[in-house]
């Protein structure tokens, strides 16, 4: 195990876009991190400790968990950043797009946030946050979402029944809801369309999400919340 003192967070969907800004994030707070995706790859930095994994495979989560408590000590943050979108009209999806919606945003969710909690109940608190989407709120007729607003609807969802559950334990339980992120995925010729989605009239920057997941991590006060970082979708359009 490293001898290192400093506070550990836990970041799925780690290897790129907002989950490896997300570590980038936390490595400037002065934590470590325990990055997780699929793919990812080791790190040069001796506080980064890669671990490779699909979230969906409900052995994953745990063995997350183990080698972060092997590494590091601790476990005193989980961000679900990992998720998986699938925009097709209702009655197009398969059952292998469910299947694979819902083991990335159920199963995994499940899988790796029960051991964490876990450690942070021994350690004497903690902090989970779920990266969720503001369509749960606002459907759009341009966008067919239904796999999404039901996954992820739920996790904003049992983010508020956790947070009331670990209320008097010391484990906060809070969601950032983003709108559509301007990140590699989305073709330039794509772009406009997005931009349309919001109030706003643009996308938002990957540093909103990870601003917003900073902000919640120095809220003591805040557990149950869904922080909707939207660009105004949540409100109305």
């Amino acid at each position: 195990m490293t001898n290192n003192s400093s506070q550990v967070a836990v970041v799925t969907g780690a290897s790129q876009g907002i989950g490896a800004a997300t570590v980038a994030a936390y490595r400037k707070l002065g934590w470590s991190v325990v990055a997780n995706s699929r793919t990812i790859e080791r790190s040069d930095d001796p506080g980064v400790l890669a671990v490779a994994g699909d979230i969906a495979d409900p052995a994953v989560g745990p063995r997350v968990i183990a080698a972060g408590l092997a590494e590091f000590g601790r476990i005193d943050t989980l961000i679900n950043n990992a998720g998986i979108f699938i925009a097709k009209p209702f009655t197009e999806y398969t059952v292998d797009d469910f299947d694979a919606v819902a083991g990335v945003n159920l199963r995994g969710f499940v899988a790796i946030t029960q051991p964490a909690v876990e450690a942070m109940l021994s350690a004497g608190g903690g902090h989970v946050v779920t990266v969720t989407t503001s369509l749960t709120d606002h459907a759009n007729s341009a966008l067919a979402s239904a796999l999404a607003s039901l996954t992820k609807g739920g996790l904003n969802s049992v983010t508020k029944a956790l947070a009331i559950e670990y209320a008097t334990r010391g484990v906060r339980f809070n969601a950032v809801s983003p709108g559509i992120i301007s990140t590699p995925m989305h073709p330039a010729e794509t772009h406009a369309f997005l931009e349309a989605l919001h109030p706003v009239g643009r996308m938002g920057a990957i540093s909103d999400i990870t601003d917003a997941i900073v902000y919640l991590e120095g809220a003591p006060f805040v557990t149950g919340e869904i922080l909707h970082v939207d660009g105004g979708q949540s409100a109305g359009h």
